[in-house]
């Protein structure tokens, strides 16, 4: 614990990397890889860890742009479906002998707990595994917007953000060779930028709060406790852009 810079993190993954090769659907192998990662980690570093999932392997809510749903209502669907991930991904962490939580912030006793700060700090500090779902609890929020928001409700030392390429590049870079990867940056350049890392109010939290943000590959996983070291696998997205 005495060699790691962050101890108490937020893992943000994405709900495409729960899908099949385009990101769509639930495939449970998914979830049986990732625990298996997590766990491995988990327990070789012993860091506090709460985990929150996205749910665009189902449904994105508002970004689907359907026109005959409400987008109210394209969003509730979309929280939703993050409790369907963080259910998986929790059978799969328990199967293989990890103490976990889950969380929600639409209230559904049948399913997990409701969302309670205090509660959720506690559980993180018994060394329980807490899967945070539904985003706020509100619509029109991202779930970007909503890990920022409870990382620094639970005051986590970082966020790390699990995506499908290696960290933040200057372009897509499926679409133009040349895409420059980022190592570092800062909050205001990604904004300027506008490199998509997370959403403006994602970034207003986590700039106000001074939380960094590390951005690196899903197949990285099993590294993660080189990120923890502040080894300099992925981005790192912070106050200074030489962190």
């Amino acid at each position: 614990m005495s060699e790691l810079r962050y101890k108490r993190i937020l893992l943000k993954i994405s709900g495409e990397l729960f899908g099949d090769k385009s990101g769509k659907g639930v495939n449970f192998r998914s979830f049986e890889e990732m625990a298996c990662q997590i766990i491995n980690i988990w327990e070789k570093t012993k860091v506090e860890l709460a985990i929150v999932v996205g749910g665009g392997n189902i449904i994105r809510g508002k970004r689907d742009k359907a026109k005959e749903v409400d987008e109210a209502t394209a969003d509730y669907m979309g929280m939703l479906s993050t409790v369907i991930n963080g259910l998986g991904l929790q059978e799969a962490l328990e199967r293989h002998g990890a103490p976990t939580r889950m969380m929600t912030a639409i209230e559904m006793k049948a399913v997990a707990e409701p969302y309670i700060r205090r509660r959720a700090i506690r559980h993180l500090e018994k060394g329980r595994i807490v899967i945070l779902t539904a985003g706020v609890g509100s619509p029109f929020f991202t779930t970007d917007s909503g890990a920022a928001l409870r990382a620094v409700e639970i005051d986590c030392d970082v966020i790390l953000k699990a995506t499908d390429v290696d960290g933040v590049y200057s372009a897509d870079p499926d679409k133009d060779p040349k895409a420059k990867l980022y190592k570092h940056l800062t909050y205001q350049e990604a904004i300027e930028k506008n490199l998509k890392v997370m959403d403006a109010t994602a970034f207003a939290l986590c700039r106000r709060q001074k939380v960094p943000i590390v951005v690196f590959n899903i197949k990285k996983l099993g590294k993660m406790d080189k990120i923890l070291k502040g080894d300099g696998i992925g981005t790192v997205v912070s106050e200074s852009n030489r962190q």
